[in-house]
């Protein structure tokens, strides 16, 4: 996984593109028997938060980039000053569902985090959605390649990973298998579980962001002497950044 992917220029073009190319690789492989459909997840939350969905805000870079002020006596002053205030700002987000062809019953839910899913008002949005998925029958996979935000609860605490995936069965629940790895790894490929009499289909997320990073062209956009997006910092980026050279 590239870290400035996460940058807000990028992240909203590449979350839309994986979850495309997801598609695409699944739907030869569970036809005829299963539907692979790319839905929209809409929801509303304050527009603090689109930058962090990949719309960048220039006020919010600049306040992230510019030196901390010194300290001084606030002033009274006769003039405006521009502020800003939440207001509501509806989101979308793609996610997939694995369909039963015959009943159109969801078999599995297959979500790649963005920013938002994991601070603040969209973080409580998305629980309270992960939680109704998980209490029902239906499968999770959940891709989180973001280093910022918090990681969602579960025992034991391997929060100390940089990116992780969740594949949550069903009929196994609470329990559920955690791929966790750091910038430097292989992406590990992983189980998609599908109805009870048919085996399980691997997913190589690996090979997919190869793909993409190839198709897409980031190499030319990504200016790597630029400091890498928070909580990223440059000095355990180089092992990184010299394996890719």
């Amino acid at each position: 996984m590239n870290p400035y992917l996460e940058q807000p220029d990028y992240w909203s073009d590449f979350h839309n593109q994986l979850v495309a190319a997801i598609a695409r690789r699944l739907v030869p492989q569970l036809l005829p028997k299963y539907r692979v459909v790319t839905d929209k997840w809409v929801y509303t939350v304050t527009d603090a938060l689109t930058v962090a969905m990949g719309r960048p805000d220039v006020s919010i870079q600049q306040r992230q980039t510019n030196p901390t002020p010194i300290a001084t006596t606030p002033k009274a002053t006769g003039h405006p000053v521009k502020v800003r205030v939440p207001v509501p700002m509806e989101m979308q987000q793609s996610y997939l569902e694995v369909k039963d062809a015959a009943t159109q019953i969801v078999v599995t839910v297959l979500e790649v985090l963005s920013p938002a899913n994991k601070r603040g008002e969209g973080r409580s949005k998305y629980m309270a959605k992960r939680q109704q998925i998980l209490g029902s029958q239906t499968h999770l996979v959940e891709i989180d390649l973001l280093r910022a935000g918090q990681p969602f609860l579960m025992e034991p605490d391997v929060a100390q990973s940089h990116y992780r995936i969740l594949v949550s069965r069903a009929p196994q629940r609470p329990l559920a298998d955690l791929y966790a790895f750091n910038v430097s790894d292989v992406i590990p490929a992983v189980p998609l579980p599908l109805g009870p009499e048919d085996e399980d289909v691997l997913l190589n997320v690996q090979s997919l962001l190869s793909e993409l990073y190839e198709q897409l062209g980031y190499d030319y956009f990504i200016d790597y002497e630029q400091a890498p997006p928070m909580p990223w910092l440059a000095a355990e980026l180089q092992p990184y950044l010299s394996k890719e050279s």
